[in-house]
């Protein structure tokens, strides 16, 4: 890593400065150097940001882990064949894990550094915003615009004598030493269920708790689906409730919920927390220099990615748009387009797809049912089980359905979510379908192969006009 270049009073002075080293920090340092730009690239934190160390690359190592042992276990579902995989040792899977952060880390963020000779990268502690610049303990940074990415973290939710467990969150539940015995998941959302389902893989006992349910941002029919797949694999789920307090003792960790006016408890080895997120805002300074924030401390940005301040922009997990690490990367390429290469680009998610990495994997782009009737459309819908999907059937593993939503009067497509085993990989054609206007006619006239579980996008098209059941093979 190169040194900061220097004035001769001893500060910095660049055409922009990034705050945060995370996906959408190199993603903006990146663009920016590539334009002929000098940049400050101000670590503020761990060089990788969450999704490498954190986040996506060490869960999901170990969710492909637990889908091995899972693969082995359900090999039974074809006649006369059987398998058997289970945890031998626990700690060397977890130093396996930490190993290959490490190596992306270096890779995929350190071992880039000098191949950008226009961006400094400065590691001095927290960065405090000021007018004009930034902060580093006694050094000041100049620059005519600033990016803030500087991601977030998990926070526990409001539960009486919380604080008081030791709970675990998606980071400390990675790094333990010891496979716990049992585990209750307090959140149902993409976080927990994909953990939740990984830990019960690795043989945990595992209850999830929710004040609503699964996957509650999902459309109802995957959401159920999901929820019938985690009961047929041993997980408890304890939703449709309010907390009431937890407590730990030699049991071990006792939460008390009311569900349906009944009192509820549920003892386990650790409690794990993926109840809640929020932004890495505190102490930056941004209430001093008029930086707008919402409830969550996040910050508020405008569709050219610019805050309430003219020349500050933020990008990733520290706004108040979408929470995913692609999102977070582009969304730093557009600050930088619009504060220092004089474009004039707007935030655009109408086809950003989104994954769950659960088995069945839950993915969608577009707008649910509920949105769209919200949104003031006629909608119609189509849901197709994956019993009547070929690959599925093939594969003797029917978990799952596709459900799409189109205009009624227009019949053009208006988003659609996916619930099946190659669901994270199947919704990119549906992608491509609504950035380029596809209506359901258009996909189901589409030609799909025979035996893919994306063939389903087409059946789920056609069932808009016709039923599907009563097709042959390879029909329409």
């Amino acid at each position: 890593m190169k040194d900061i270049n220097m004035n001769d009073d001893g500060n910095g002075s660049y055409d922009l400065i990034v705050i945060g080293a995370g996906s959408a920090g190199f993603s903006a340092s990146i663009t920016a150097s590539d334009a002929g730009k000098r940049v400050a690239l101000v670590g503020h934190g761990t060089i990788g940001g969450t999704c490498v160390n954190f986040g996506c690359v060490p869960s999901k190592a170990m969710i492909r882990a637990a889908e091995a042992i899972h693969g082995a276990q359900a090999a039974k579902r074809f006649p006369g064949v059987s398998g058997q995989a289970q945890v031998d040792d626990w700690r060397t899977l977890v130093e396996s894990k930490d190993d290959l952060v490490a190596t992306m880390r270096q890779k995929k963020y350190a071992d880039l550094l000098p191949e950008y000779p226009g961006v400094d990268y400065i590691d001095a502690g927290p960065a405090k915003l000021i007018k004009g610049g930034v902060m580093i303990g006694s050094r000041t940074l100049t620059a005519p615009k600033i990016i803030i990415a500087t991601g977030g973290h998990s926070i526990l939710p409001t539960i009486d004598g919380i604080a008081g467990v030791g709970a675990l969150d998606s980071k400390s539940m990675l790094e333990l030493r010891t496979l716990p015995e049992s585990l209750i998941f307090i959140g149902a959302g993409y976080i927990g269920a994909e953990l939740a389902q990984m830990m019960s893989r690795m043989g945990v006992k595992v209850t999830v708790v929710a004040r609503s349910h699964l996957l509650p941002g999902a459309e109802p029919e995957v959401s159920e689906a999901l929820a019938d797949a985690f009961m047929a694999e041993g997980i408890t789920l304890l939703t449709g409730l309010s907390y009431e307090n937890v407590r730990r003792d030699a049991a071990g960790v006792t939460l008390r919920v009311m569900q349906s006016g009944k009192p509820v408890e549920v003892t386990a080895d650790h409690l794990v927390s993926t109840a809640g997120r929020r932004a890495n805002t505190e102490g930056m300074g941004l209430e001093d220099i008029g930086v707008d924030t919402d409830a969550r401390g996040s910050i508020i940005i405008g569709d050219d990615m610019q805050t309430s301040v003219p020349g500050i922009y933020a990008a990733g997990d520290v706004t108040d748009r979408d929470q995913f690490v692609y999102m977070a990367a582009y969304g730093a390429k557009l600050a930088v387009k619009n504060a220092v290469l004089g474009e004039e680009q707007r935030y655009e998610n109408a086809a950003m797809p989104w994954v769950v990495f659960s088995d069945p994997q839950v993915a969608g782009v577009g707008l649910s049912e509920q949105q769209a009737r919200d949104a003031g459309f006629d909608v119609k819908t189509s849901v197709v089980p994956l019993d009547q999907v070929p690959r599925a059937l093939a594969a003797r593993d029917t978990r799952g359905l596709i459900k799409l939503v189109a205009d009624r009067a227009t019949d053009k497509l208006l988003g659609g979510q996916i619930i099946a085993p190659e669901g994270s990989d199947t919704i990119q054609t549906l992608v491509m379908a609504l950035k380029f206007g596809m209506t359901t006619k258009d996909l189901g006239a589409t030609i799909f192969p025979y035996l893919t579980t994306v063939e389903g996008l087409k059946l789920a098209a056609q069932t808009f006009d016709m039923d599907v059941a009563k097709l042959s093979c390879c029909a329409g």
